[in-house]
């Protein structure tokens, strides 16, 4: 379902910019996001999931000569040099190691033409539909290239996987191989930004300076996006703030026993929703939501555990739905079987499994 895009007064210094909220992807801001243009650096969020996602964090890499010419940023790994994949993965995301992404790529694509397939395969299945990319870096290629809508999707996907959001919290890290730490070069998560829950920063000559970082308060969690930015920094918590200032993850529907009307006789049926839903709005969206239930009918309700949805909507247009699941049937043999029926629906477990 496409998320409603709301345009605030944001005076940002980028020339791309997107603030979106994570659990339901809404965008609260956008300037000129879906515009494509060089990425720099924050390239590495795509990097560093694939190799978090192959199952080999524990495995050693051997550096290659390639890897160790990479020019620009880098954590200095000699050649023939052997490191963890998650050490290399630590180095990419906190010191921008353009030598680690090209170890990484290697080892996990077989090739860094093979990892680079593997990007873009992963960004057509993200629905990242402005993005190409050439290299596990980010330097710089009139190929290579991406837009703040796109990275926002991913880094929305990255933050799932508690692995990623360890790394990409982190501030300082020491690896195995090294009597020094490596520290995150995120200055909003280690000095700026006390909401700040991790990002990654970039920056070429082509690009200017790319940023894309995440913030918690309270319950409300929201992913920055700037590209080609002066001033990011400032950027990211202007928008951040705002951001905390003016929304609210609101409740939809609880989850657990709905009533509702199934004709113009005003019938009651009793059904269940299975979660509870929550989307970000102001408190004057939320006064003006509108809720209406849609059921079945006729062959839909064939072989069917549901009997309709609720569809949440806004300003006519829809946000949210979910879906209103049969109460246990009245053919049920025992009491003890209806029970254990519906504990099932309500905790997400398949009755017939």
């Amino acid at each position: 379902m496409s998320p409603i895009i709301v345009q605030a007064s944001v005076d940002v210094s980028a020339k791309n910019a997107i603030l979106m909220e994570q659990s339901t992807g809404r965008v609260l801001y956008e300037k000129q996001a879906n515009e494509k243009q060089p990425i720099a650096s924050i390239t590495k969020v795509m990097t560093a999931i694939i190799a978090i996602e192959s199952g080999k964090l524990n495995e050693d890499v051997t550096t290659s000569r390639r890897a160790i010419y990479t020019e620009g940023s880098s954590i200095y790994l000699e050649q023939g040099e052997k490191m963890k994949l998650e050490d290399l993965i630590y180095g990419l995301m906190l010191r921008s190691g353009n030598d680690a992404a090209v170890a990484i790529s290697e080892s996990v694509g077989g090739s860094v033409e093979g990892f680079v397939q593997l990007m873009n395969e992963k960004a057509a299945w993200l629905g990242m539909t402005n993005t190409n990319f050439t290299n596990p870096h980010g330097l710089h290629d009139e190929a290579h290239y991406s837009t703040a809508y796109d990275m926002a999707l991913l880094m929305q996907y990255a933050m799932n996987n508690e692995k990623f959001k360890e790394i990409s919290s982190t501030s300082t890290y020491i690896s195995e191989s090294r009597s020094y730490g490596w520290k995150n070069k995120n200055k909003l998560l280690t000095s700026y930004y006390e909401y700040c829950t991790g990002g990654k920063t970039g920056f070429t000559k082509r690009s200017g300076r790319t940023l894309l970082t995440t913030a918690k308060k309270d319950a409300l969690e929201l992913i920055a996006v700037t590209l080609d930015a002066p001033d990011d920094w400032r950027d990211h918590i202007q928008m951040f703030e705002w951001g905390f200032k003016n929304y609210t993850l609101q409740p939809l529907q609880e989850r657990g026993e709905i009533i509702y009307k199934i004709n113009e006789l005003k019938t009651k049926r009793t059904g269940y929703v299975l979660d509870s839903l929550y989307y970000p709005l102001t408190d004057k969206e939320y006064a003006n939501i509108d809720r209406r239930i849609i059921l079945w009918s006729g062959k839909q309700l064939e072989n069917e555990r549901t009997t309709g949805k609720i569809v949440f909507s806004l300003d006519s247009k829809p946000v949210d739905e979910t879906f209103i699941y049969l109460p246990p049937s009245v053919k049920s043999d025992t009491f003890s079987e209806n029970v254990t029926y519906i504990f099932k629906m309500i905790v997400r477990i398949d009755p017939d499994g």
